[in-house]
């Protein structure tokens, strides 16, 4: 083997792959750290003008849901605050 191949692979692995995806997943996790940063931010703003951010966050989740699967959490939570006597 030429040292190219040697330099190229190593015990089977594409040492120059493996790398790329180890420096590429380095650079997300430092752009996600920025992007919790900002987000943490935004949460502080939110609270100093007096909204709550538990709801916020709960909104957000909530956003994310599909509206069949928000119907289903609705009623199960109704269902249950009943049973317990909450209603």
């Amino acid at each position: 083997m030429s040292d190219d191949q040697n330099n190229s692979q190593i015990g089977g692995i594409a040492a120059e792959a493996l790398r790329q995806f180890v420096e590429r997943i380095e650079r997300l996790e430092e752009e996600k750290k920025a992007l919790s940063a900002d987000i943490k931010d935004v949460y502080a703003q939110a609270k100093s003008q007096g909204f709550d951010t538990k709801i916020i966050r709960k909104l957000i989740a909530l956003r994310r849901m599909e509206e069949q699967e928000r119907e289903e959490i609705d009623q199960l939570l109704e269902l249950y605050k009943a049973a317990l006597g909450m209603v």
